[in-house]
């Protein structure tokens, strides 16, 4: 039986409920924004899509009222229950299945059992860098929840969009190699970057503290980002823990989970470069097999996050 805690637990404390089915509503836009535990006004699509809906943290589960609507109020289910018209167990249900919650099932990947009654700080940690990617020393530990958030809000919009201005196409053979360089620099000098596979402390595969069990992905120069986004989410062997638009604007960063029980990073990451030359008929960058290597930040309001979190 699935019960509101164990909904709780896996949504961030509500707060993914609220951002799952605002999204079904306000498919373009940024339908929260998080500083801490507290979210700015948004619409409410229950109150004629004003920017009246007002989500807050209250002992410790994000709960939702409506500035103008006093009887418009109450936790994520009774918020849940407005767009589903659904209660109870049948609410539980829907919302374990629709955000890929898999409680109650003995979920295995490559032999590796759920994350049941683990909490995301002691599973999914690993280091933040300040720019620029000259300092090697962390700046301190995130996780992956709190990246999302980094990344979907505009901290590193004006850095984002000056890069691709940077790229923006130019006539053939008009100073390609100057502009590429140029933009390797500006990224470089004005991007923070973590590094996904674990802890720190100095950027340096001999230096590791922990190995967050992530491993980094990157495709380059993608055709259609949509499409492998989306092949990507629906991967029948691999589960995605994060996913966003480089800061160039035509590459993909894929971040999965692996159990080092099995292999080493560079045996995972050998075998995870040769599923996608066969199923996606793509190449990744091979810097993905440097435990330490550095994975740069931008602005994506699309970023993708595995609902568990």
């Amino acid at each position: 039986m699935i019960e509101e805690k164990g909904i709780l637990h896996e949504t961030h404390y509500g707060l993914n409920i609220y951002a799952h089915i605002l999204q079904k509503y306000y498919p373009d836009e940024v339908v929260i924004n998080l500083s801490g535990i507290v979210c700015a006004p948004t619409k409410n699509p229950f109150n004629n899509n004003k920017a009246t809906l007002n989500i807050f943290n209250q002992n410790g589960v994000f709960c939702y009222s409506d500035f103008e609507n006093p009887y418009l109020k109450g936790d994520p289910f009774d918020f849940a229950t407005l767009h589903y018209n659904l209660n109870g167990e049948e609410l539980l249900q829907t919302l374990n299945r629709e955000l890929n919650l898999r409680i109650g099932e003995d979920w295995n990947f490559y032999g590796r059992k759920k994350r049941d009654n683990i909490t995301q700080s002691e599973i999914i940690r690993f280091s933040y860098f300040k720019c620029p990617v000259t300092n090697t020393t962390p700046y301190c530990e995130t996780n992956i929840f709190e990246l999302y958030m980094v990344i979907k809000s505009e901290l590193y919009k004006e850095q984002t969009e000056e890069l691709r201005s940077i790229l923006a196409p130019l006539p053939l053979g008009e100073g390609s190699g100057e502009r590429l360089e140029q933009a390797r620099k500006y990224k470089a000098r004005h991007f923070d970057y973590v590094t996904f596979s674990g802890t720190f402390t100095k950027r340096n595969e001999n230096a590791l503290i922990h190995h967050s069990g992530l491993i980094t992905i990157d495709f380059d120069h993608v055709e259609n980002l949509s499409q492998l986004k989306q092949n990507l989410v629906n991967d029948e062997y691999f589960e995605t823990e994060l996913m966003f638009v480089s800061p160039s604007g035509n590459g993909l960063k894929w971040i999965i989970s692996v159990d080092l029980k099995e292999c080493s990073h560079q045996q995972w990451f050998k075998a995870i470069a040769a599923y996608i030359r066969a199923t996606y008929q793509l190449e990744v960058d091979k810097s993905g097999k440097d435990i330490s290597r550095a994975c740069f930040l931008p602005y994506d309001p699309e970023v993708y996050i595995n609902p568990i979190f």
